[in-house]
């Protein structure tokens, strides 16, 4: 007889948990949760069928607004979102990676209170190779009336986020998401059909033993960055050195590296870590976008004691000029990003 799971709580009874906080709620965030988590349960069960169904796999004929070549389930996940969050009128506008302009949602049937914009399927590349793959979302509340909700309502930093989460799609999937309150995370039983609690309040190590960052991309990085990474591999404060004659006393991080976001930052907000994405020569803004990557994760990695920066200050100060503005990113264990920021701001030609 298999034995019943430790936590039965499941997110619709932790959201309803949060809602009791707050007497005046009109249950209209509850209820745009519970849509995020119904749409990640039918993109966690296409996703694990992506090997069997046809015309899942691979890529489609077109790109998206950022150029790339846009996956089949790309396609899916972001129509599955569309629709499941646009159906009851909690949403005034849309925004997401695949799409190069925002959705601004029909609101007649409710409030048109939040702003929610989205990754549907962050790390689709990878989806071939059976790499985890993950789903990231920020939510903001409208500041203006809703007959006249226009791009300023948008174009929010991250400070002024509501909540944030992700999905993430691997042995198990798992939904990790903060209101302000902590960052908790429910795993998927499949059996039930339940995001069931089973990482309450989560908080991540000041520092870390991990960095996660593409080393082939290091000729095209600006020396201040290529000095952060040496000191990271092999120890901070160690003497300049040569490929051949570095350090070999254990005294560096371990480098780990999956390239998928949310697989990379996942294991690194449970075990301690630092996740980087710096400019590069082809992108010297930075490459991860602000408002559907980078600011998500900011909030969610501050709620559980970490830190979000763009090497000069937090990712979640800065301002979008547009809904795919892009950002350079460090994030992970706080200790370790103010770190790599202190060390990028003495040097401002690291921008």
């Amino acid at each position: 007889m298999s034995k019943a799971p430790k936590n039965l709580q499941t997110i619709e009874s932790h959201v309803l948990d949060l809602q009791r906080l707050h007497p005046s709620a009109s249950g209209d965030f509850t209820s745009l949760l519970n849509d995020i988590s119904f749409a990640a349960k039918v993109v966690s069960r296409d996703v694990t069928k992506a090997g069997l169904v046809e015309d899942i796999l691979g890529a489609t004929d077109h790109e998206n607004v950022q150029g790339e070549v846009v996956q089949k389930l790309d396609d899916f996940a972001n129509n599955v979102f569309l629709k499941c969050l646009g159906r009851r009128g909690q949403v005034c506008i849309m925004g997401s990676e695949e799409l190069a302009d925002p959705v601004f949602a029909d609101t007649s049937q409710g409030t048109g209170k939040y702003i929610v914009v989205f990754d549907p399927l962050d790390g689709s590349s990878n989806i071939d190779a059976n790499v985890s793959v993950g789903t990231i979302f920020g939510i903001w509340k409208r500041k203006s009336q809703l007959a006249h909700v226009n791009q300023d309502d948008l174009l929010q930093p991250g400070s002024e986020l509501v909540a944030a989460g992700y999905i993430i799609y691997g042995s198990s999937t798992m939904f990790v998401y903060t209101a302000g309150n902590g960052v908790h995370g429910f795993t998927l039983d499949p059996g039930i059909g339940e995001f069931l609690l089973s990482h309450e309040h989560i908080m991540t190590p000041f520092l870390g033993k991990i960095y996660s960052v593409n080393e082939a991309y290091e000729p095209r990085w600006s020396p201040p960055v290529r000095e952060v990474v040496r000191q990271l591999k092999y120890g901070r404060d160690c003497k300049k050195s040569t490929r051949a004659d570095a350090p070999t006393d254990g005294a560096g991080m371990s480098s780990r590296y999956i390239g998928s976001l949310v697989a990379d930052f996942h294991r690194n907000l449970l075990y301690g870590g630092i996740y980087l994405y710096p400019p590069t020569t082809e992108h010297p803004n930075g490459k991860l976008r602000l408002m559907c990557e980078a600011a998500p994760l900011a909030m969610i990695v501050e709620n559980a004691g970490g830190y979000a920066s763009d090497g000069h200050g937090s990712i979640l100060d800065v301002v979008p000029d547009n809904l795919h503005m892009r950002v350079p990113l460090y994030i992970g264990s706080r200790g370790d990003a103010l770190w790599i920021e202190k060390m990028l701001s003495e040097d401002s030609s690291s921008i």
